[in-house]
């Protein structure tokens, strides 16, 4: 072999080894890069996967967003605050992750001696993570068990429901549970459209929700509730109620029963409050009753509105009614021939019988469906209730029902059918909202004419110059107040009791130019002296004076003394206000 063959034998060599070596480190950084590009992928699928995974923690099933999260400020119309949210701190325990669970105890007792220590006890010894221990504590009890050290408990950020005007708004508030939740009153109701008033709960935490504004005034929800208030006390009754709606809009302006709770401490309000037993359910939206003689202005506009009656008419009132063994009479009856104004404010039972059954009972019947009394309230609030109307009327069962027994209705219900026959004759719902007065209009309906109207508003305000609800307009001089009483006896097992009353003023104002209608329950009152008496116009009715001398100017009502006023609301048909030598009046 040459040498020159050697050489190039080993140069030969020489490039085959580095061509091996350069191979084999190819081959490496190829299984590096695909080492490299398994790791990103599995990296990359973890994030993905702990991306989709929810990792917020739970206490006893509930989500710290949900526990956290808040609720929107509830307004009264003048921006007055009604409900707010405030944050205070909620202890909670991790059982794993404690090492001493007795000097736990003993500890955790020293500062929140309240708690139960069998409870306490066997919520540590639980095998779960998070437990809780106790809520809304205050910063310095809070302060307190920061100071003990304990190893496994810790503190979340919740909200707590506060009402500033506490029992003042109790029935229409209603309330919320530990957990913020709603659950009655409009708090159960904002709950139950929380997706377009309360957005997405679980997100509500980290930004200030919209205000929820509502039609109440809660300068008229004071004055109501203190003259309720006060007739509890002058009449040494059992329970009172009122609600004040706007006539054009339908809002409530304010809305009372008594006795109520406080929000603030639901635990002293029966966790049932369906059961009227407690009697702290909302009356005017929750209860149902005979409105006795009040139902006599839906008799009126009954007739009046069909064209079967006119206001020049009189009907024969000498004697009483006889259906079968029944026998129906007048209240302090004046026993002769009375025109239609004078049944009205004397209140004559037999007129008003004789009034309906020339309208015809079923066309009565039809009436008071058309003013909707056979409809479920529309009012925002979960507590409500039907009326309770036969569907049809027997010919006693008419003639009862013209004056206000043997059917029972809701006061709202009431309330609204009153408006209707002051604002021109558009039945409106009640609401909690504020609304405009076409808003109102565009879901209103006629139930009768505008001259029915005009002559109600006159009816109205005979009875209060010269009726019954002479106590209510001395007490509300110069507001213009129309209204009528009604004392219905109360059933009890199926049998009226002649000395347990519940006593009605159904009423207007200012009815030269309705604004306002309200309805006043005051029930089982007794005299307030010796010389009162115990039927509707000595009580409810007084109390519906005094509240409107109080809310009228807060309303801008102001008040007008001239005798044209009066004279406007007579009918052209009449011509002059009817006068009588009658001096006595049923109250």
């Amino acid at each position: 072999m040459t040498m020159t063959g050697a050489a190039e034998l080993g140069t030969i060599a020489l490039d085959g080894a580095r061509k091996t070596r350069g191979n084999q480190t190819r081959t490496r950084i190829r299984v590096l890069m695909l080492f490299i590009a398994a790791a990103l992928v599995l990296i990359v699928g973890k994030l993905v996967t702990l991306g989709g995974t929810d990792t917020t923690a739970n206490i006893e099933g509930r989500a710290l967003d949900e526990i956290t999260a808040t609720r929107p400020a509830i307004l009264d119309r003048n921006g007055i605050e009604m409900a707010v949210d405030i944050r205070v701190p909620s202890l909670y325990a991790e059982p794993n992750r404690m090492v001493d669970k007795p000097g736990a105890i003993a500890a955790i007792l020293s500062v929140l001696p309240d708690l139960d220590e069998n409870v306490l006890r066997e919520r540590l010894n639980r095998d779960k993570g998070f437990v809780w221990i106790d809520r809304e504590l205050t910063p310095a009890q809070k302060d307190d068990i920061l100071r003990l050290g304990i190893p496994g408990l810790d503190f979340v950020t919740e909200s707590r429901r506060f009402y500033p005007g506490g029992t003042e708004a109790s029935h229409i508030m209603g309330m919320v549970n530990i957990d913020n939740k709603g659950t009655a009153g409009i708090e159960a109701r904002l709950d139950r459209d929380n997706v377009a008033l309360l957005q997405d709960l679980g997100f509500a935490r980290d930004r200030e929700l919209s205000p929820v504004s509502l039609s109440i005034d809660m300068r008229v929800q004071h004055a109501l509730r203190d003259q309720l208030e006060d007739a509890l006390s002058r009449y040494q009754a059992v329970s009172a109620a009122g609600v004040i709606i706007d006539v054009h809009t339908a809002e409530i302006l304010a809305m009372v029963s008594l006795p109520d709770f406080d929000p603030n401490a639901p635990t002293s309000f029966s966790e049932d409050w369906l059961d009227k037993k407690n009697q702290r359910f909302n009356r005017i939206t929750l209860g149902r009753y005979e409105l006795g003689s009040t139902f006599k202005t839906i008799t009126f506009a009954a007739a009046l509105d069909s064209g079967a009656v006119k206001l020049t008419d009189s009907f024969d009132a000498r004697f009483g009614i006889r259906f079968g063994k029944y026998l129906i009479d007048d209240f302090h009856g004046k026993h002769r021939v009375l025109q239609v104004p004078e049944i009205y404010k004397y209140s004559s039972n037999v007129g008003t019988i004789k009034m309906m059954q020339t309208l015809g009972s079923e066309n009565y019947r039809a009436f008071l469906t058309r003013m909707g009394f056979d409809d479920p309230l529309k009012v925002e609030l979960p507590e409500t209730i039907v009326s309770v109307i036969p569907e049809k009327f027997s010919e006693v069962g008419a003639a009862t029902a013209s004056f206000g027994h043997g059917l029972s209705v809701t006061p709202l219900h009431m309330a609204q059918a009153v408006a209707a026959l002051v604002n021109g004759g558009i039945l409106k719902p009640a609401t909690l909202y504020p609304r405009t007065s076409a808003e109102a209009d565009a879901i209103g309906t006629r139930v009768v004419s505008q001259e029915t109207s005009a002559r109600m508003r006159y009816l109205l305000r005979l009875n209060a110059l010269e009726g019954s609800g002479t106590h209510a307009n001395k007490l509300a001089d110069g507001y213009r107040v129309g209204g009528k009483t009604g004392t219905a006896e109360k059933v009890e097992n199926g049998q009226y009791v002649a000395d347990r009353n519940l006593n009605v003023f159904a009423s207007a104002f200012p009815v030269d130019d309705p604004h306002y209608a309200m309805v006043i329950l005051v029930d089982e009152p007794k005299p307030e002296n010796q010389q009162s008496g115990v039927t509707a116009g000595w009580n409810a009715g007084e109390v519906t004076g005094r509240v409107i001398a109080r809310v009228a100017p807060m309303l801008g009502i102001r008040p007008d003394f001239a005798a044209t006023v009066d004279a406007a609301l007579v009918p052209p048909e009449l011509g002059r206000p009817v006068v009588t030598t009658d001096k006595d009046s049923t109250f």
